[in-house]
């Protein structure tokens, strides 16, 4: 077995077809089927499943995915430390949500680059629970997430403590009218979105549970409906704070339990850090 017959392996399972992995990895199907056939003797089991229409990976191959994952994230750590062993250069991917990315990304961004400018920092947004995932399978080196993070192969530093509130037209002053209305309006991200979560939530808590959820894909944009009157919503209070303080919309304070949202690193626990992702880090 070498590093390539992971990749092969990888590429199969990717694309659920043989002929497509060997298309994407710019080879025969033959040579495909020989070394997917070697690592099946080598530990002795089936890796996939094949019918007339699809390749699916096995329990056993679902495994060895995980360690291919890893495999493959080790020898990529090992050249860029052993390339970079005398500087702190490379590349390495951060992950946040949407409001970490308007708030504090730029910031980051700015500070990291006059201080390692070798180092390519690439930020990406997405919600919580797909950053996980992306950080569990290797696709980014760190992320910022809303705690708790309950995953034990993850490491995590608390970065801080944000107080959310409730958005409202300009006209409504207290949380009694903003939820006053029928049928109730919510201006939210899709579902998955952790402030979408707390909003539901809190609802739920006075006795709410019939709304009408508007989805927006911009904190400009849940700015702009609220401010419109076309519902409430929730967002940090100090994004409002920063950027928005000249809106027409009043923030509305809530309970500290739902309120309260403490922002977490996290990273794997169980591979060796780049210099780089390292620096990085260590300004935490």
């Amino acid at each position: 077995m070498n590093t390539n017959d992971l990749k092969i392996f990888e590429a199969v399972a990717a694309n659920g077809s043989f002929t497509k992995a060997a298309e994407s990895m710019f080879t025969v199907q033959s040579n495909v089927t020989a070394r997917i056939k070697s690592l099946e003797e080598e530990f002795g089991t089936e890796l996939f499943t094949r019918t007339s229409r699809k390749v699916e990976l096995t329990a056993a191959g679902q495994t060895l995915m995980q360690y291919s994952k890893q495999v493959g994230h080790l020898i990529e750590e090992a050249k860029k430390n052993i390339q970079n062993a005398d500087q702190v250069k490379g590349h390495i991917k951060i992950g946040c949500i949407e409001t970490t990315m308007a708030l504090k990304a730029p910031a980051i961004i700015s500070h990291f680059a006059d201080t390692y400018p070798e180092v390519e920092l690439e930020f990406r947004s997405a919600m919580a629970g797909s950053l996980i995932s992306d950080v569990m399978n290797y696709k980014l080196d760190a992320a910022f997430v809303p705690a708790p993070v309950n995953i034990p192969e993850l490491e995590q530093v608390m970065i801080k403590e944000e107080q959310l509130v409730i958005l409202a037209p300009a006209g409504i002053k207290n949380i009694d009218d903003a939820i006053a209305f029928s049928p109730l309006k919510i201006v939210v991200f899709d579902q998955g979105c952790v402030f979408r979560a707390r909003l539901e939530s809190w609802l739920g808590s006075k006795g709410i549970i019939r709304y009408k959820s508007i989805v927006v894909n911009s904190i400009e944009g849940i700015i702009n409906f609220v401010e419109a009157g076309l519902g409430v919503s929730i967002l940090p209070e100090e994004v409002i704070s920063q950027y928005y303080s000249n809106r027409k919309i009043n923030t509305l304070a809530m309970n500290k339990e739902i309120g309260t949202m403490t922002t977490v690193l996290i990273t794997r626990r169980d591979v060796p850090q780049s210099r780089a992702l390292k620096a990085f880090l260590d300004m935490y």
